[in-house]
Order: structure tokens, then C-alpha cells, then sequence
């Protein structure tokens, strides 16, 4: 069984981390055989599983049906349930109440996206058994006051707040930090600055793991594919050796490649 120690040891002894969405029983049954470490149940099934245009519209039901989806599927991989839009911002009461729905249908870590103004709230989760991993950078639910899809951290200023972001987080308790779609140098850094593990996507290389959405890398999403997206099914004879690719490019430190990087 993955668990938070497994993850901390991994980080230690520079054991890369592979996480991957997963949204129904199925494919955390395969993803655990490819050698996933963490299946990530996340509020992209809202473009990847319902149609829409953002992640916005999900709702905690909805994340909590897949979360029993996926628990239901999954024997020893760590499963990590997305706290969706709207559950989680009113105060640190309500995402309390919104984590436990989500642990008791299957989650063993809860991800919320937000930098320092969101560490108490991390911290009276840990303070209440329920593991965190912040989500910084960009951030998906907050992107109509990022004026989009765009790379975060790019000046010194801002660099140095995503720093603050993520060692605050820490401080508070979080147990894995997530970075998305920030300069891979800075991604380096923040690694390097903090002792739980960090988990990139268009963070670069340096991260101790990496995570995709299943759809990307199975080359089935019909929306536009990021930069740091890599389709894993070409050249690949099935899914589950897709699947597979995947992990060993993440483990052997292959993937991402300056390509996918910024």
C-alpha cells in the first residue's frame, strides 16, 4: 500500500513519483499494474467525463461518485480526490466538511488549489487526519482571474510568492505539493526548498514526480493537447502497455523532456 511515508522515503532516496488521473474502477485496476504510485481522482473528469469547458461546474457529488468509482478499483496505489470548485473557499469549516465526504468515499489524501491564503486551511485539515497536497501554480479553478491557461511564476516577484506559496503550505502540514505550468527552474527550486514531496505537470524535470490526465496520454481527450502533454499510445500496441510507458518514463527520469518543459 502507497501511503504518505512511502511517498516521503521515495523523495529521499530520489525514487520519482508516478501519479495519473483515473475517474472509474477499471482503469485504477490497470494503472495500479503499470505501477502507478498515485491515482489522482481529479475535477478534469469535468471536461474528460462530462463535456464541459472547465472544471468549474463539477461538484463534490460528482467527485465523491468517482471516488467510490475508483476505490472500488484500486487495491495499494494512494488515491487523491480533488476538493472541487466552490467546496473548499468559504472557510476552513467547509472544506472539512467537504474532505470527509470525500475520505469516507474512498480518498486517503484531499488536493486543493491555492497558495499561502489557504495554508490555515491545510493545516486544520492535517490537524484533523485528513492529508493535503497543495496545488500551485496554475491553478484550473481560478482561471478566469489568470486570464487563462498561462504560466505562473515567470517573473522574480512572482517566483518568489509561489517560493512562499509552497513552503507556507508545508509549514501548515501539506504532505505533497503540486505544481502546475511554471518555469522548470523554479519548479527545481521549490523542490529542492521543501521537504515533502512535489509533483510537477509543465514544471519540468526536477520534480520528484509527475502526473497527466489518462486522456492525454492515451491520446483520446478532443480538446487542445499542452505543451507538456506527451501522447504515450503512440507506438504503443494496447492501453495497458501505454499505461506502462508512461510510468517507466517517469521513473527513469525520461519524461518530461525540455520539450515539454518551459
Amino acid at each position: 500500500m502507497i501511503t504518505i511515508n512511502t511517498l516521503r522515503k521515495m523523495k529521499l532516496n530520489c525514487d520519482k513519483i508516478a501519479m495519473l488521473t483515473c475517474y472509474e474502477a477499471s482503469f485504477a485496476k490497470i494503472s495500479e499494474d503499470a505501477g502507478v504510485d498515485i491515482l489522482l481522482v481529479g475535477d478534469s473528469l469535468g471536461m474528460t467525463m462530462l463535456g464541459y469547458s472547465s472544471t468549474l461546474p463539477v461538484s463534490l457529488a460528482d467527485m465523491c461518485y468517482h471516488t467510490r468509482a475508483v476505490a472500488n478499483g484500486s487495491k495499494h496505489a494512494l488515491i487523491l480526490a480533488d476538493l472541487p470548485f466552490g467546496s473548499y473557499q468559504k472557510s476552513k469549516e467547509q472544506a472539512f466538511e467537504a474532505a470527509v465526504a470525500l475520505m469516507q468515499a474512498g480518498a486517503h489524501m484531499v488536493k486543493l488549489e491555492g497558495g499561502a491564503y489557504l495554508a490555515q486551511t491545510t493545516a486544520f485539515l492535517q490537524e484533523r487526519g485528513i492529508p493535503v497536497c497543495a496545488h500551485i501554480g496554475l491553478t484550473p479553478q481560478s482561471v478566469n482571474t489568470l486570464g487563462g491557461y498561462r504560466i505562473q511564476g515567470k517573473t522574480d516577484q512572482d517566483a518568489a510568492i509561489l517560493l512562499n506559496d509552497a513552503k507556507a503550505h508545508e509549514d501548515a502540514g501539506a504532505d505533497l505539493i503540486l505544481m502546475e505550468c511554471v518555469p522548470a527552474s523554479l519548479a527545481k527550486d521549490v523542490t529542492a526548498a521543501i521537504s515533502c514531496p512535489s509533483i510537477g505537470i509543465g514544471a519540468g524535470i526536477d520534480c520528484d514526480g509527475q502526473v497527466l490526465v489518462l486522456h492525454d496520454i492515451l491520446g483520446i481527450y478532443s480538446g487542445k493537447s499542452a505543451r507538456f502533454v506527451h501522447n504515450f499510445m503512440e507506438g504503443a500496441p494496447s492501453i495497458q502497455a501505454a499505461l506502462k510507458a508512461y510510468v517507466a518514463a517517469v521513473k527513469s527520469g525520461t519524461f518530461p523532456a525540455l520539450k515539454h518543459s518551459f
